[in-house]
């Protein structure tokens, strides 16, 4: 598989209702590049069920501006739902991309207590996957840390945070992943959104994907049972049922993050090469998604390789993911859904900044 070089993040396309015109930039609060000599280098690496990414950046006045960044289709999970263990080849193509992030935090100069690497759901279910992480630190020095469903769901709603319309009530944060999905719902309080529930979904694109093999014909009824499957998984939210009549009246909205949506994204736009700038913070409707899932359908695994944003890599996992997205629609209805190239990554980022800011403000209260 082709090494990838993400786009660098560029900001917002658009600006929700109420919003007071400023732009996101690199997956923070945006705003402009630190003043005064170059600030430190901080790293953000996640190792998912499917890819494996990393993120270094610098800490600007409200945010932070990207150095460079990495990823890489690994499909570490392969497999793992039938077996309930990683597989070799597996764990060697995402040793392999490891091994290059090691060689691009060293190159950048990124000081080991600032780069933050995680790993989820595919290590956290795998009988092998705490033995994959040792090999990881014994082979390339990287230090992962499995983290569980909870801090992976509050990680991408921080890197999220700041493409919340703030005229809402209510805002449903979905994290597609390979190997789970992590629903969180935040109501409006005051000027915050406070978290009021969240979940962990055992149910991701390599998983469904799995579950339901893509058959030669009748592509709407298999289709439908991947939204099915879905739709079961996610039934017993753990949230007050009167939350579900904020996006039913249209005061509030869901934020899509991971390729799922982006995907999606890509296709409504008719994009010939995927473009991070016209993507994260893209506003679509629900009938933009299932139009785009549609065309998605019609395509057919051949036609969706050849597409673009898309590609060979994707092309067997693009439809489970626009299922996910399609099942928790139909259970939270929403009209309007953010799209966010962002999330984890931005989130693990953003976190640690603020934590090495705090000291500096104490000494600062002291003085």
């Amino acid at each position: 598989m082709p090494e990838t070089d993400d786009a660098p993040p560029r900001g917002d396309r658009s600006q929700p209702p109420g919003s007071n015109g400023t732009r996101a930039r690199d997956g923070a609060a945006g705003g402009p590049g630190a003043s005064g000599r170059e600030a430190t280098l901080y790293g953000a690496l996640d190792l998912g069920t499917n890819n494996c990414r990393l993120l270094i950046a610098r800490p600007a006045r409200d945010g932070f501006r990207v150095v460079d960044s990495f990823s890489r289709i690994v499909r570490l999970g392969e497999g793992l739902s039938r077996t309930g263990r990683l597989d070799d080849a597996a764990m060697d193509r995402a040793y392999d991309a490891l091994a290059l992030c090691s060689e691009r935090v060293a190159r950048k100069g990124v000081d080991s207590s600032r780069l933050m690497a995680v790993a989820t759901q595919a290590c956290r279910q795998a009988d092998n996957g705490a033995d994959f992480i040792d090999r990881v630190r014994r082979g390339t020095g990287l230090k992962l840390r499995i983290i569980d469903p909870i801090e992976e769901a509050r990680l991408a709603v921080r890197g999220c945070l700041n493409l919340f319309d703030p005229s809402v009530e209510a805002v449903l944060v979905v994290d597609v992943g390979g190997g789970s999905t992590e629903l969180s719902w935040l109501s409006k309080r005051g000027d915050a959104f406070v978290l009021e529930g969240w979940m962990s979904a055992p149910v991701g694109v390599v998983t469904l994907a799995e579950r339901h093999p893509e058959p030669t014909a009748g592509l709407d009824g298999w289709y439908e049972a991947m939204v099915a499957d879905m739709g079961a998984a996610i039934a017993e939210a753990p949230v007050d049922p009167s939350l579900r009549e904020l996006f039913v009246s249209g005061r509030a909205h869901m934020v899509g993050t991971s390729g799922a949506i982006t995907s999606l994204a890509g296709i409504h736009l008719g994009l010939r090469r995927y473009q991070r700038n016209l993507v994260d913070g893209l506003w679509m409707t629900r009938g933009d998604c299932e139009a785009a899932a549609m065309t998605l359908r019609r395509l057919g695994a051949e036609g969706r390789a050849a597409e673009p944003c898309i590609g060979p890599d994707r092309a067997d996992l693009v439809l489970a993911g626009a299922a996910i997205m399609e099942a928790v629609q139909r259970a939270w209805p929403s009209e309007r859904v953010r799209v966010a190239d962002r999330g984890l990554r931005e989130g693990l980022l953003l976190q640690q900044m603020r934590e090495d800011r705090k000291p500096a403000r104490r000494r600062r209260g002291r003085s």
